[in-house]
């Protein structure tokens, strides 16, 4: 039986366990008072004075500097035909893809961007018309060569966070260049549309561990312990695309997490009954979440850096695991945990109690912005 009285001492001496383990997990090195690079200070200089057309990319905004520059640095020029002032299409990208602080951070480190006003004289008109591109237009991103080679189709008419993550990626597979995991995986969580996202959750003898495991599984998109009907489980989404929930409940039952199987629908249940046995099978139920849920990662300086949904699974699963989760961050998110690791006296946010990364991340950038302001 794994009902959670039966459990109880179990998970307790896991709790002990990490929190042993992760007390020693800090790193040595607190010489560095300071940021030790200017990724982060970018991000903190920004684009502060932009229109909201632009959202928060520093953009270049000469076509022909840009152009040197990018046969300087050997990178890919990403060129943005925008309408400034522009319409709530145009102002919704600045606002809603433009901002997002991971593609902000690939725009202007894996290639050189450039900005062209679409409903301007000048120099503007002589780059548009050069490119055929229409005056008074919607958003249009162009991502090249400096010799003007298009490396993927021109994204027109598709306004999302992931039509511009999946032309960043194809365009630095098609220029050869690295596509750095961070990126991969925030394809990954914005692939997976309301329509196509499902959920399942699986019992097991301590959801921390469960938790840990199921995140390491390629197509799991988020993770969440709790109880259900008794147990201790984790209530999971994954993208159907990638794995199908019949693979899931398999590789789960291999892991040792999924001993009892709560069903949403008749499909799961005729599914998972084959696997793991009639009597391990039940409607989903309840559900009451755990009051410390990403337990591995709350204990860490990791808790304050800002990270996507998708991101925390998958640092938490690590971090459980006992290997370390820089992998699965940006360069800009692993210089501010260096700064947090070294100034642990300041008050900085959790993080983890915050469901939007926008919002988690302009909140810790500018209590960091002040202080560096000070010194």
């Amino acid at each position: 039986m794994n009902k959670i009285l039966l459990q109880i001492p179990v998970c307790a001496i896991v709790l002990l366990f990490y929190v042993f383990i992760l007390s020693g997990n800090a790193k040595e090195d607190n010489s560095t008072d300071e940021i030790s690079s200017s990724i982060l200070l970018a991000e903190l200089k920004g684009a502060k004075d932009s229109p909201v057309e632009l959202g928060e990319v520093d953009w270049i905004r000469n076509f022909d500097e840009a152009t040197t520059k990018a046969k300087k640095l050997n990178k890919p020029l990403l060129v943005l035909f925008q309408e400034v002032p522009g319409c709530s299409t145009s102002s919704g990208y600045g606002k809603n893809v433009l901002s997002h602080p991971l593609i902000v951070e690939a725009i202007e480190t894996l290639f050189v961007p450039a900005a062209i006003y679409n409903n301007n004289k000048g120099e503007d008109e002589r780059v548009l018309k050069s490119f055929g591109e229409p005056s008074w237009n919607n958003p249009v991103v162009r991502i090249m060569t400096p010799e003007r080679q298009e490396l993927v189709s021109r994204l027109s008419g598709d306004y999302t966070k992931a039509g511009l993550v999946g032309a960043m990626i194809t365009a630095l597979e098609s220029n050869n260049n690295t596509v750095p995991p961070y990126l991969s995986l925030l394809a990954q969580e914005l692939n997976v549309k309301s329509g196509s996202r499902e959920r399942a959750v699986f019992a097991m003898h301590c959801f921390w561990i469960g938790e840990g495991k199921l995140a390491n599984i390629k197509g799991v998109i988020s993770t969440k312990p709790g109880f259900m009907g008794g147990y201790e489980v984790v209530e999971l989404e994954f993208n159907p695309k990638i794995i199908s929930f019949e693979d899931l409940v398999k590789k789960g039952k291999s892991n040792n997490v999924a001993s009892h199987i709560f069903t949403v629908n008749s499909g799961q249940s005729a599914v998972a009954k084959d696997i793991v046995g009639e009597g391990s099978v039940s409607p989903r139920s309840s559900f009451r979440a755990d009051s410390r849920p990403k337990y591995y990662l709350s204990g860490t300086l990791y808790s304050y850096v800002p990270m996507t949904n998708l991101q925390i699974a998958r640092v938490n699963a690590s971090l459980g695991s006992l290997r370390s989760p820089d992998s699965f961050l940006s360069p800009r998110q692993l210089e501010l945990y260096k700064y947090i690791e070294n100034h642990q006296e300041l008050n900085w946010p959790n993080s983890l109690r915050s469901s939007d990364f926008n919002a988690a991340w302009n909140k810790t950038i500018s209590l960091l912005n002040k202080q560096i302001s000070r010194r």
